[in-house]
């Protein structure tokens, strides 16, 4: 059996996918780290029958039988991810409900103009501090820092924390040494949130929770905070690169655009199709003897549902070439009781951050050819590694706002062969806007 994990699994993830499908078809037997045994679902039904059918799927990780019978390691890469906790993304049925509501209906009240005030102020921000140098490397310096800082003001934190709390969820998503230090930093200041809000609650996510009808308890409520914002930095950060790196290198994607056939929230769609933010999730446990994808799946198996694999299965795009204009119908935010309630969240401040950026350094170039880029995998996610750019430099006051912005939306011109994309601003609505709900997983 092949192995999610080292060399050949992390140079190339997608290519590993393929072979895995020619080999065993819709669900594959693969290794995770110790060399454990799981099911990779690469069709995009078997993935939804997976999410869709809790009743023999479960999220409950105290399922698998590898915990059961003591063979994951204390310090194995696999605990952060599956270890079970007092979360809504790791239960079911009335539990999963109770938990669910209580994270929906807080992030719901949240004003939508607010979110895109807050997504306004931190990019121009951003763009304030690179501007005057007419270069950037737009993952370092732009992705991996918006949605932190977005989510601190929905948490409810003072603006000084942002930058902190950024460098502590990067590292502590990569793995690094200091992971553990990272992670205690973001509890730490999460319990000083709550000490903080039971005493003088505000119109934030922290009050919302604590006040919530169903009764979280404060460990619930924490891991609740915690969760959201890991995951909505995640994999927003990874939406908003992989948007940027379309936008600056696919010809395609700018061609539609200048003639109109795309806004950028379809384009937005293509990305999710193309490059999901997690390439897989894990995962389901079987909560008994089934068969998924002509495979007998025992017990206490653990799944994994293939995002990407099952967005690229040649059954539903025998063309991965044709454009998929507003379709919503990719695994990316998973579906069935379990989908990430935070999707809009994140299209909010991907797009809006992409269009203000857009605006405000029209002539944004890529500094090195495409084949120059290159992605950092492990086992769950594909992680552009950089995107340098140069532009002409930007002072202070021509990088202030626009009079009259409204909400249009950037499309995206070329003048010719070879030239860099400049901005155009029509007059369209943002009907993206018309719904919010929240998460994702841990």
């Amino acid at each position: 059996m092949r192995r999610l994990y080292g060399p050949e699994a992390e140079a190339d993830p997608v290519g590993l996918y393929e072979k895995l499908r020619a080999e065993y078809g819709e669900v594959a037997p693969v290794l995770l780290h110790g060399d454990l045994p799981a099911w990779l679902i690469l069709g995009h039904s078997a993935n939804l029958t997976a999410m869709r059918t809790p009743s023999r799927f479960s999220r409950d990780s105290r399922r698998w039988k590898a915990f059961q019978e003591g063979q994951v390691a204390p310090d194995s890469p696999l605990m952060p991810v599956i270890a079970w906790q007092p979360l809504c993304v790791f239960a079911d049925g009335e539990e999963h409900r109770r938990l669910r509501q209580a994270v929906t209906d807080s992030l719901n009240r949240f004003d939508r103009r607010g979110i895109r005030r807050h997504v306004t102020r931190f990019t121009d921000q951003l763009v304030r501090e690179f501007g005057p140098s007419g270069q950037a490397e737009l993952v370092s310096q732009f992705a991996e820092h918006l949605p932190m800082l977005v989510m601190t003001q929905l948490v409810g934190m003072p603006e000084e924390y942002g930058p902190r709390l950024v460098e502590a969820a990067r590292d502590l998503m990569k793995g690094t040494e200091t992971a553990i230090a990272s992670n205690d930093y973001v509890v730490a200041t999460l319990r000083r949130m709550m000490d903080r809000k039971r005493v003088a609650p505000g119109l934030d996510l922290v009050s919302w929770l604590m006040q919530h009808s169903a009764g979280l308890t404060d460990d619930e409520v924490l891991e609740h905070l915690r969760v959201v914002l890991l995951a909505a930095n995640e994999t927003t950060v990874n939406l908003i690169a992989d948007t940027l790196k379309m936008v600056l290198t696919d010809q395609r994607f700018r061609a539609h655009l200048s003639g109109g056939q795309m806004t950028l929230s379809e384009a937005l769609d293509q990305v999710l199709w193309d490059s999901p933010p997690m390439s897989l999730v894990a995962g389901r446990w079987a909560t008994g003897d089934t068969e998924l994808g002509g495979r007998r799946i025992k017990e206490g198996d653990m799944l994994l549902l293939g995002l990407a694999a099952g967005n690229a299965d040649p059954v539903v795009r025998p063309d991965l070439s044709t454009p998929l204009h507003g379709n919503r119908s990719h695994l990316s935010f998973g579906s069935g009781p379990h989908e990430c309630p935070g999707q809009d969240i994140g299209r909010a401040i991907a797009e809006t951050g992409i269009d203000i950026l857009l605006t405000r350094l029209p002539d944004l170039q890529l500094s090195v050819e495409e084949p120059e880029l290159t992605y950092t995998s492990a086992w769950i996610s594909r992680h552009l590694a950089g995107l340098p750019v140069y532009f002409e430099p930007r002072t202070p006051e021509e990088e202030e706002p626009p009079a009259a912005r409204a909400d249009a939306l950037p499309h995206l011109a070329s003048d010719g062969p070879g030239a860099g994309p400049r901005a155009v601003i029509p007059e369209q609505r943002r009907g993206w806007w018309r719904t919010l709900t929240a998460m994702f997983r841990r």
